[in-house]
């Protein structure tokens, strides 16, 4: 199985859940978050002052997947998100040892 963590821009999550509703992802956890990488914020100007905003509004997407799934997800993911600019986001990929579905005890992909 494998973890991922999308981070996107907000204007981007509907088509990242249309995504994941294309390949039947059964469970996400969303959170806002601020963040930047290589675009490093902007500039901004207030009543005449200028002032460097460098942390942005992400979202942080998480989800895990079987291990045969994971690589069409991502690859469909970044054709879909992807504007060719910077702060289009990143995906994390981490290996998940084990699942265990608390109400019924069970384990691994039968846990999804």
């Amino acid at each position: 199985m494998k973890k991922l963590e999308i981070i996107i821009k907000p204007e981007k999550l509907e088509d990242l859940k249309g995504v994941l509703d294309d390949h039947h992802v059964s469970g996400v956890m969303m959170t806002n978050i601020m963040g930047y990488g290589n675009q490093k914020g902007y500039r901004q100007s207030y009543r005449g002052s200028q002032y460097n905003v460098n942390l942005l509004p992400k979202i942080k997407v998480e989800t895990v997947v079987d291990e045969e799934a994971a690589g069409p997800l991502i690859d469909q993911v970044v054709e879909k998100i992807q504007t060719g600019h910077y702060g289009d986001g990143k995906i994390f990929v981490y290996d998940v040892e084990d699942t265990v579905r608390i109400r019924t005890g069970e384990h691994g992909a039968e846990a999804l």
